[in-house]
């Protein structure tokens, strides 16, 4: 097993466009949440969203725009932060041990609505002549690997909330076992369409709209949390080999340890602390480190009634009384869920969060709940900490449950990596 590097970086999200600028605001306990400015949100309960400042046609040709949904345009972008940031310049002979690797959990939702809108809102058969290359899930993927010229592996993997976690994890595994040098790993969703949002508030799971101020509506952990709050956006980062990324004088940002992988079978929207604790500790073996080692925890933590207090209990499973001591962030509070990308964003704000030395804030948790009593970062950011190992979760419906293990890069390899 090699060691792991995150070299590069890059974010098109709600909190801004680069990755140092989503941190600051996320830092700053920014909220990206607001009331959805568009033609439909007449017929929506709670018309609110988390959106990405991004214009398609600020980043690409006409020609080249038309082939691309939201969702890829946003792939594309943040991949190609993430290789600037790597100073990446992969040599031709070893651009078939360069890999891509993307979640997204639903893909090209504009597409899809634009089509059946066409179909059976407008009765017409004049379908976009681009529709299926735009809409097929692994097409963000795919760009990636044009773009850059990359012939290794290009997977997509689709595991609802988890997707980019899983994504990461398994360009992890590739780099780690030495079948690949590098890989472009994260996640793109696009969701903030009519029919996906009505879609989203038909399960009962969106947020009510704080009556106060909108951009509080997602209330993590909070005794009066409502929902969650949809978001867009992508976060891709530049995995490599530490020797890799040292031979060629990289920026090292940090370091994926491990990814564990647990599936809750009990019900296919409902959490279990069961797989979620099994995900936590799979996390932990596959980084070979006890969770006494777990310095923060960048909770899933979407504000829904069901996850918080689970989570808050599979938490105190795994970590035991030791539990109360571990700074726990849940920057969907600020952020949204940004579904399949949601991962791979938090999974940047974590790394960035252990160089600066802090623990993001969990925002707009005036009223904490009972079951939820863990230290969850209240309202501001905590600063001056020494941070070497994070978890991040990120459970999802369907039950696949993902954790990745992060170390900072000043952390001392652990024994059997080389």
């Amino acid at each position: 097993m090699r060691r792991v590097a995150v070299t590069g970086m890059g974010v098109v999200s709600p909190l801004g466009n680069g990755a140092s600028q989503a941190f600051a605001q996320a830092r700053a306990g920014h909220s990206g949440v607001h009331c959805l400015q568009a033609s439909f949100t007449d017929r929506l309960t709670a018309p609110l969203a988390a959106t990405a400042s991004f214009n398609g046609a600020d980043h690409f040709e006409p020609p080249k725009l038309r082939m691309l949904d939201r969702v890829s345009q946003f792939a594309l972008v943040a991949a190609s932060q993430a290789v600037a940031d790597a100073r990446a310049d992969f040599p031709q002979a070893d651009r078939g041990r360069v890999g891509v690797f993307l979640g997204t959990g639903m893909g090209a939702s504009q597409t899809s609505d634009d089509g059946y809108k066409t179909l059976y809102g407008d009765r017409s058969d004049r379908i976009k002549p681009f529709t299926v290359l735009m809409g097929m899930h692994n097409a963000p993927a795919a760009w990636i690997g044009i773009e850059h010229d990359l012939r290794g592996p290009a997977l997509t993997y689709s595991t609802a909330c988890s997707s980019s976690a899983v994504a990461i994890g398994e360009a992890w595994l590739r780099v780690a076992h030495g079948a690949l040098d590098v890989a472009i790993a994260g996640g793109a969703e696009a969701p903030l369409t009519f029919g996906s949002l009505k879609a989203w508030e038909a399960l009962h799971t969106l947020a009510a709209v704080d009556p106060v101020d909108p951009s509080c509506s997602c209330k993590p952990f909070s005794a009066n949390r409502s929902g969650m709050v949809l978001g867009e956006g992508a976060a891709m980062l530049v995995l490599e080999s530490w020797d890799h990324a040292v031979a060629r004088g990289a920026p090292i940002h940090g370091e994926i340890l491990g990814c564990g992988l647990a599936t809750d079978v009990g019900h296919i929207t409902r959490p279990s602390v069961e797989g979620q604790v099994a995900a936590m500790v799979a996390a932990l073996q596959s980084a070979s480190i006890e969770a006494s080692a777990i310095d923060a925890i960048n909770a899933h933590g979407t504000g829904t009634p069901a996850n918080d207090a689970v989570e808050t209990a599979a938490i105190k499973a795994v970590l035991g009384q030791r539990a109360y001591q571990v700074p726990i962030s849940a920057t969907k509070s600020m952020h949204g869920h940004l579904l399949g990308a949601t991962a791979a964003l938090e999974c940047v704000l974590s790394l960035l969060a252990m160089q600066e030395g802090v623990a993001l804030p969990t925002m707009h948790l005036q009223a904490p709940d009972p079951l939820c009593d863990l230290d969850c970062v209240a309202n501001a950011a905590r600063e001056g900490l020494t941070v070497h190992t994070m978890l991040s979760n990120s459970f999802a419906f369907g039950g696949t449950n993902a954790v990745l293990v992060l170390g900072s890069a000043s952390r001392a390899p652990s024994s059997g990596w080389s």
